[in-house]
């Protein structure tokens, strides 16, 4: 079986790189899905600015594995998509610089009940966004998010159907919130999921370490691991209440929920911890 290589959005334990960089080595990780970097979205950073990140990263024996870019997540009836190309464009460009291989994209916001309506707009929009990156070297992913085209396993199994260079990006606790049965989702879309999002939820919607929901997180990452596949990320998303160490006493713990940490940094390293325990 191969070996698993852990990436994260580390910007869940800071919004600085270097300590992006410094929760990464901590957690013993391989590298970074890149989201926000010194309080700018990853798709507003300039050249200059991803140049210094690719420094700092290579100094630290750490890659960037994939663009975490909001790629997707606009209005399919609001927005200027032509202005959203131009974006796709920079953001493919940035990652050029950082080395990145992958983009994470979406399959735009849709009003409720409108999934069907739209859908030949949905194809029209990724087909001119696949257009783009035609030609880049980099594999452009689709992720299942809530209030997307793609926020069920059906029309995800749509997108990757009508797409052939589309790669799959599989969220369980995504699927969750969405009321989505992570093991049937699986089933349709393994043979098209290049990597995982390492995220787990409870019935009610809230974000968990991985093992402690619904999603069946290790059942999948067994799964996938067997038919070959060999890279996830962690995304933590997990509650954290900076108060919480004041209202201690000495020797005691304050449980406020059963999985609230006292900063970001406990949090991103209880999800990186959850997922080498299912491992």
């Amino acid at each position: 079986m191969n070996k698993l290589k852990i990436y994260a959005f580390a910007d869940e334990a800071s919004g600085q790189i270097d300590r992006q960089i410094a929760a990464m080595r901590r957690n013993g990780l391989q590298g970074l899905e890149i989201r926000g970097v010194d309080g700018q979205s990853i798709a507003d950073i300039t050249v200059e600015k991803a140049r210094e990140v690719r420094r700092k990263m290579d100094d630290a024996g750490l890659c960037v594995w994939s663009m975490g870019s909001p790629i997707g997540k606009i209005s399919i009836d609001t927005d200027d998509f032509d202005a959203h190309l131009d974006k796709l464009r920079h953001v493919l460009e940035l990652a050029d610089v950082l080395g990145a291989g992958n983009l994470r994209m979406f399959s735009f916001y849709i009003p409720d009940g409108r999934k069907e309506e739209c859908r030949g707009k949905v194809i029209d929009w990724v087909g001119r966004m696949l257009q783009v990156a035609e030609g880049s070297g980099i594999a452009m992913c689709h992720e299942n998010e809530k209030g997307i085209y793609g926020d069920m396993a059906d029309r995800c199994c749509d997108l990757l159907t009508a797409f052939p260079s589309l790669q799959g990006i599989f969220d369980p606790a995504n699927f969750v919130q969405c009321g989505q049965d992570t093991l049937e989702a699986w089933k349709l879309l393994k043979s098209r999921i290049k990597y995982l999002h390492i995220k787990d939820a409870l019935a009610d919607g809230r974000v968990v370490p991985s093992g402690h929901g619904i999603g069946h997180v290790g059942e999948i990452v067994r799964d996938f691991r067997a038919l070959g596949g060999s890279h996830v990320t962690v995304e933590p998303h997990l509650s954290v209440f900076d108060g919480l160490k004041n209202l201690e006493q000495e020797g005691q713990k304050t449980q406020i929920d059963a999985f609230c940490y006292p900063s970001s940094d406990a949090a991103f390293d209880a999800a990186c911890d959850a997922l080498k325990k299912l491992v």
